[in-house]
């Protein structure tokens, strides 16, 4: 009788819990079973476990075999307890060291030759193996760049189980395979890097000051947009160059989104951690799992957080499933997404930036001082209603696009570069978070409504008092009051002004409900 023991990670959702894999040989009738709650994958890979270990020329034990995966109350999901599972069996037949397997952390999949094949979450799942204090991670080498963004972590990238057991102590029995260049990540395929803005200079937008003046409020506020017009008054246009204007992630931000592209299986390594906030633009057609993450066992995170910290554009609005539109409530207001399944719940964070646009009819034509709406009230009214009142509510600012007339688009001045206008944006950045830092907000955003109407909240009574006259006159609810106020901060910032005044407000109502055209009660 003889045990060995390694150590893996497992996932659930970003959350990394160690496993350790436990391999007991014993006397009896010849049998083979894994136990720990694993899932179809981790079932699976009792054969490849066996074919990879006497690929490299060891006799498998004619006995009887029992893996664990412990802690056995938590579900097993993936191929990434493969290389943990061989080396807890290598050792509990003395081929190698109990003693340094059970000081290294193990992650990669084996091919039935004894390859060990990438697989997806190498980020989170090498951030959370630091947090156990194991000396040394063990990861396919097709995983080491993107394993080794992690700084202060020994990393070790490894292609072929042979190479895992000399590193181990192991006699090799078998000469030593070359790496292969075509070993890839978990699906065999490689992935598409995750869309950072289709790019473009924010000086290609003419004729739209005033959706570039709320373009702008929104990146230095962090703040939700609703844009309505007719097709081709540059909605897209402007949305698209919003990434440009943002500020660059710092490496805490960077290390938290690059880990959740890992896990989804759409980061390129090559390419470092992920500096700039990431661009989601999924189709109108995406489904509620699309959207905020799914998948049988323990869900993969969705678009909603695939865009965290940074935006989330979803063009032709109302096109959108009402599900879909409405499981974006919660994280607008929490910034994180939690997903029940049977086999567990998965925790994603989702602080991202919503910007909506949509056609003011199912035509397009309404308002158009070029083409005549087709649509009848009824169908306008009907359209516009896909977009929940609850969701529009949490939408920081609402305006309406217009297009340009030909003669106005043509002695119109471009608007500021990108980088002119990122500047502003970042000195804007700047003193809020040194305003706010010691009760721990970054964006003007985060300032929770009660706050806003404490004497220390930057608001007199006065300003205070026109702003719950719209509110009792039904114009605006009680969020859209807040979300007024932390607006008034935003456009505060970017004047250089040290607190809201009157005209701080009264730009923040116009920027709020620029669609309804009132302003402010005298």
């Amino acid at each position: 009788m003889s045990s060995g023991f390694a150590w893996s990670i497992c996932l659930v959702g970003m959350e990394a819990r160690p496993v350790r894999v436990e391999a007991h040989i014993s006397d009896g009738m010849t049998a083979y079973s894994l136990v720990g709650l694993p899932d179809t994958a981790v079932r699976e890979a009792k054969d490849r476990v066996r074919a990879a270990v006497t690929s490299c020329l060891y006799e498998w034990p004619g006995t009887r075999v029992v893996l664990n995966l412990s802690p056995a109350s938590l579900p097993k999901t993936g191929s990434g307890y493969d290389l943990a599972m061989a080396v807890s069996v290598l050792a509990a037949m003395g081929v190698i060291s109990r003693s340094r397997a059970g000081q290294c952390i193990m992650l990669g999949e084996l091919g039935l030759d004894g390859r060990v094949i990438g697989i997806r979450g190498i980020l989170p799942s090498v951030i959370g193996a630091m947090k156990t204090g194991k000396t040394q991670i063990l990861v396919p080498q097709a995983n080491f760049a993107e394993a080794s963004l992690v700084p202060g972590v020994d990393v070790v990238g490894v292609h072929h189980l042979g190479q895992v057991i000399e590193l181990l102590g192991g006699d090799l029995m078998m000469p030593l395979p070359p790496p292969e260049e075509s070993a890839g990540a978990e699906d065999g395929e490689s992935t598409p890097a995750p869309a950072f803005g289709p790019g473009g200079d924010f000086s290609d937008i003419r004729g739209q000051a005033a959706a570039c003046q709320a373009m702008e409020v929104a990146a230095a506020g962090g703040h939700h947009l609703l844009m309505i017009g007719t097709p081709g008054s540059g909605k897209t246009m402007l949305a698209s160059r919003l990434p440009g204007i943002l500020p660059p992630l710092d490496v805490e931000q960077s290390v938290e989104v690059t880990a959740l592209h890992s896990l989804a299986g759409t980061l390129s390594a090559q390419d470092g951690l992920i500096r700039q906030p990431p661009f989601q633009a999924p189709h109108h057609s995406a489904t509620l799992a699309a959207m905020v993450g799914g998948g049988s066992g323990v869900p993969r995170p969705g678009a909603a957080s695939l865009a965290h910290r940074g935006v989330l554009f979803l063009d032709e609005a109302p096109e959108f499933g009402a599900r879909v539109l409405d499981s974006l409530r919660e994280p607008l207001e929490n910034g994180e997404i939690t997903l029940h399944r049977a086999a567990g719940a998965a925790q994603y964070p989702a602080r991202f930036q919503l910007i909506m646009a949509a056609n003011p009819c199912p035509c397009g034509n309404a308002g158009s001082r070029r083409a005549t709406c087709t649509c009848t009230p009824y169908s306008r009214k009907r359209y516009l209603e896909r977009l929940s009142g609850p969701l529009l509510d949490r939408m920081d600012i609402q305006i309406q696009v217009e297009s340009p007339g030909r003669g106005s688009l043509a002695g119109a001045k471009p608007a500021d570069t990108t980088a002119v206008v990122a500047a502003r944006v970042q000195r804007a950045r700047d003193v809020q978070r040194e305003r706010w830092k010691d009760r721990g907000w970054d964006l003007n955003r985060e300032i929770p409504g009660p706050f806003l109407r404490q004497p220390e909240g930057g608001f007199t009574r006065e300003l205070i008092g026109r702003v719950d006259t719209v509110v009792e006159r039904g114009r605006l609810s009680m969020r859209g009051a807040q979300r007024v106020l932390r607006l008034a901060w935003t456009v505060a910032d970017l004047s250089g002004k040290t607190v809201p005044g009157l005209p701080e407000l009264g730009t923040a109502m116009t920027l709020r409900r620029q669609n309804e055209g009132f302003s402010l009660p005298e």
